[in-house]
C-alpha cells in the first residue's frame, strides 16, 4: 500500500512542476544565454526528485489555516535552493549520477554548472521578492528565514567537506548530528515548514512546532539517505551506490563504527583510500554490520521520528495537513523497507 504522503506528493506535482519550470522559460532573446544558463537549468527542474520540500511548504500554509497555493513562492525558493545545492554539492563530491541521469558538471562541464547553480540561488530571494501577493513584511521575514537556511546548510557543508579533505576521523556522533542537522534537516524540513505556517498566518507556538518538527524529520530523512546509499536496492539505481564510502564521508554509520578499536584502523584506511571496488565496498558495509552501525542510525532516526510525531500532537492544526505530516516522517524512515 502507498503511503497517502506519496499520494499527496503525486497528486500535486504537475503543479509544482509547471511553476518551476516558468522561472526558466522566456527569459532571455539571447540564444547563447538561453543554451548556456537557463536551458540546463529548466532540463534540470524536469528532472525532479519527490518535490517534498516545496509541497510541504505549502501544506504547512494549509496546516495553519492558510490557502494551499499561497506559499508556492516559498515553495519554488525553497527547491532552487536545493537545485543550487545539489548542483554545487555534485561538483565538490565529483558525483556521476543524480536523480538517475548524468549530473550537470558531466553534461555541461564544471564551469556552466557552477554558473546555473549560481543562478538558482538567485532565485531563492528572487520567487519571494517578485510575489505580489506578499507584503513587503511577509517577505522581510521569510527573506530572514531563507537567509539562515542558506548559511545554516553551507556551514554544514563545510564541515562534511572539511573532515574528508583533512581526513577527519576523530569524530564523535554529536559531531555528525551537528554538521548534518546544519547541512539538511534546515532546508529539508525546518524551514519549508515555518516559511509555509508564516505564510499561512500561524502562531508563534505552531510556526516553531513546525519547525521543530521539520527538524527531527529531516534529520531523520539525511540519516536514512546515507543508510539507502550503504544497503538500499531501489535507491541505488539513482544514485551511486555505496559513494559515500568512496568519498569518505563521515556518516552517523561510519562514525559510530570508528569508535570501537576493532576494525578501527581499516576502517580508516577505506574510508580514506578513495576506492571505488565493490569487495572493499562490500567489506566497508561488512564492518558497519558487525559494530551494530547501521542498526544503530536506523533506531536513532526512529527516535527522532517519535519525537518530532509528539512535537506535532501538542498544537492545532488542521487534522488532514497533521495526518499527512504523520504520513511523512513515516515514510521518511520506512524508505529503507
Amino acid at each position: 500500500m502507498q503511503s497517502p504522503f506519496i499520494d499527496f506528493l503525486n497528486r500535486h506535482m504537475e503543479e509544482i512542476n509547471s511553476y518551476l519550470v516558468s522561472f526558466f522559460l522566456d527569459q532571455t532573446d539571447n540564444a547563447d544565454i538561453d543554451a548556456y544558463l537557463y536551458a540546463p537549468l529548466k532540463r534540470y527542474a524536469e528532472n525532479p526528485g519527490k518535490r517534498h520540500r516545496p509541497l510541504i511548504c505549502m501544506l504547512a500554509a494549509q496546516a495553519v489555516g492558510g490557502d494551499f497555493s499561497s506559499a508556492i513562492s516559498a515553495a519554488a525558493a525553497i527547491e532552487h535552493f536545493q537545485s543550487a545545492a545539489l548542483i554545487h554539492d555534485d561538483i565538490a563530491d565529483n558525483g556521476h549520477l543524480r536523480r538517475g541521469k548524468p549530473c550537470m558538471h558531466i553534461t555541461e562541464g564544471e564551469g556552466i554548472a557552477i554558473n546555473c547553480g549560481d543562478l538558482a540561488l538567485s532565485l531563492v530571494t528572487g520567487s519571494v521578492l517578485d510575489d505580489p501577493s506578499l507584503s513587503d513584511a511577509m517577505k522581510i521575514r521569510l527573506l530572514h528565514e531563507l537567509v539562515d537556511m542558506t548559511t545554516r546548510t553551507i556551514e554544514g557543508q563545510a564541515l562534511d567537506l572539511g573532515w574528508v579533505r583533512d581526513g577527519r576521523f576523530d569524530l564523535t556522533v554529536d559531531d555528525y548530528l551537528c554538521m548534518a542537522t546544519h547541512k539538511t534537516a534546515y532546508y529539508s524540513g525546518a524551514t519549508p515548514l515555518a516559511c509555509g505556517a508564516i505564510i499561512g498566518g500561524g502562531s508563534e507556538e505552531q510556526i516553531e512546532a513546525l519547525r521543530s518538527f521539520g527538524l527531527d524529520t529531516g534529520l531523520a530523512f539525511q540519516i536514512q539517505d546515507d543508510l539507502l546509499n550503504l544497503v538500499g536496492e531501489k535507491e541505488s539505481r539513482n544514485k551511486d551506490f555505496r559513494s559515500d564510502i568512496t568519498e569518505g564521508k563521515r556518516t552517523l554509520v561510519a562514525v559510530h563504527a570508528l569508535g570501537p578499536e576493532e576494525h578501527h584502523d581499516e576502517l580508516v584506511e577505506i574510508l580514506s583510500s578513495g576506492t571505488d571496488d565493490p569487495e572493499q565496498l562490500a567489506r566497508a558495509v561488512e564492518i558497519f554490520e558487525s559494530c551494530g552501525s547501521i542498526e544503530y542510525a536506523h533506531a536513532y532516526s526512529l527516535e527522532l521520528i517519535a519525537r518530532a510525531k509528539q512535537t506535532l500532537a501538542g498544537i492545532e492544526l488542521d487534522e488532514r495537513c497533521r495526518s499527512l505530516f504523520i504520513a511523512m516522517a513515516d515514510f521518511f524512515v520506512e524508505r529503507l523497507n
